[in-house]
């Protein structure tokens, strides 16, 4: 009896599990997805080993002014007081520990996601040759900011055709010592900032990557295109070439001027994590942050999901990003890479305990200053001390 009774109970689970499966499906299939995923092909994650060894050094930074201020992703120095923008649209100064709003180029409401293309988001910041601001803002373009008075001047809009097309997610810039040139990056021409994860997953080449602002003509170029997410940029300390993370697969290139179009080599490949802003170190190398880890050993979601688009698809046809960012392990990691971009030490912070979302080190006085994408805090970690 019991072989009897197991079989009718395989037969209706059975009957039932695809009674519910087919419609599912049907819907599925019916439903829209707002990606048209590309396959990518990653290599297998580098093994966290030596200088990548995982460790919990980051857990010894401090949280500074915690829920004072939200998602500040960049920060800079003037002397000893701080600049960072954050994802309520503010640039922010902060001296003596007090914090002020000196500007803002976007306007309200500033509250949730659906704000951000009015509100606008300051990403990347440099401070120029004469004590200015430089600031990337995602959706409104490059800008100048007067620290003391707040004073704002647009240098290039996101409005302004550029070879025929609108910039669309406008992230990071880096300024030559003499605030000539300024590189900064445009991730995508089809996705804006809110919609990053969107980017990431689609995996598509379709921005006009990395572009060069000209102070004196006020002429853009557009050095470099078909960069799957292109994020953080970093000039060398010499000068003689800039650095652009390619988030989605998780590299960074180099860009020498003087090369064709898009000429452009690899610095580092496969690292063991989805980089977001590189700033200099002291030591002459590099500091990167890493906006999701690829562990290996592990197991890597990225990784896993780079060649099925279909599941990409499903994922997307059923979920928002806010759900599937939940998914993303919250690993903190911050490498420290030498001149020639090897590895040199690496901090992490396993499921992101006192640091989380770390999205850029800024070194300063022997300490590193983490700005981070979501969290309401800057993080900062004695090098002494490590």
């Amino acid at each position: 009896g019991s072989t009897y009774s197991s079989k009718v109970f395989r037969v209706t689970f059975l009957t039932l599990a695809v009674s519910v499966a087919v419609p599912l499906l049907g819907v599925t299939v019916l439903l829209d997805c707002p990606i048209d995923p590309q396959p990518i092909s990653l290599k297998e994650p580098p093994l966290l080993t030596g200088a990548l060894e995982p460790n919990t050094k980051l857990r010894k930074a401090e949280r500074l002014w915690e829920n004072q201020l939200v998602g500040p992703e960049s920060i800079v120095n003037i002397g000893d007081v701080l600049f960072t923008g954050t994802a309520d649209g503010k640039i922010i100064k902060i001296e003596d520990g007090e914090i002020q709003t000196i500007a803002r180029i976007g306007h309200g409401p500033c509250g949730g996601h659906e704000d951000e293309p009015t509100c606008g988001r300051p990403l990347g910041m440099r401070v120029g040759p004469n004590n200015t601001l430089f600031v990337a803002d995602a959706y409104y373009g490059l800008y100048e900011i007067d620290p003391d008075t707040g004073e704002t001047k647009t240098l290039v809009s996101t409005k302004t055709l550029i070879e025929g097309q609108k910039l669309s997610f406008v992230n990071d810039l880096t300024v030559t010592r003499d605030g000539r040139k300024i590189y900064f990056t445009d991730s995508s021409s089809k996705w804006q900032r809110q919609d990053y994860l969107f980017l990431l997953m689609e995996g598509t080449d379709d921005g006009r990557h990395l572009l060069e602002y000209d102070t004196v003509t006020k002429e853009v170029k557009v050095l470099m295109v078909g960069l799957r997410f292109p994020n953080g940029v970093q000039l060398s300390p010499a000068e003689d070439f800039v650095l652009v993370q390619e988030t989605t697969m998780a590299r960074i290139r180099y860009y020498v001027s003087g090369l064709m179009k898009g000429g452009a080599d690899m610095f580092v490949e496969n690292m063991p994590g989805l980089p977001d802003n590189i700033r200099l170190s002291s030591s002459g190398g590099y500091w990167v942050a890493m906006a999701a880890v690829r562990p290996n050993p592990g197991f890597s979601l990225l990784d896993f999901l780079s060649e099925k688009t279909w599941i990409k698809r499903m994922i997307f046809k059923l979920l928002s990003q806010e759900t599937v960012t939940k998914f993303v392990p919250k690993y903190s990691l911050v490498v420290e890479l030498s001149e020639t971009g090897s590895y040199k030490r690496s901090f992490h912070d396993p499921n992101g305990v006192t640091v989380a979302y770390v999205s850029e080190a800024h070194e300063h006085n022997g300490r590193l200053y983490l700005g981070s994408f979501r969290s309401p805090y800057i993080g900062r970690l004695d090098l002494q001390h490590v």
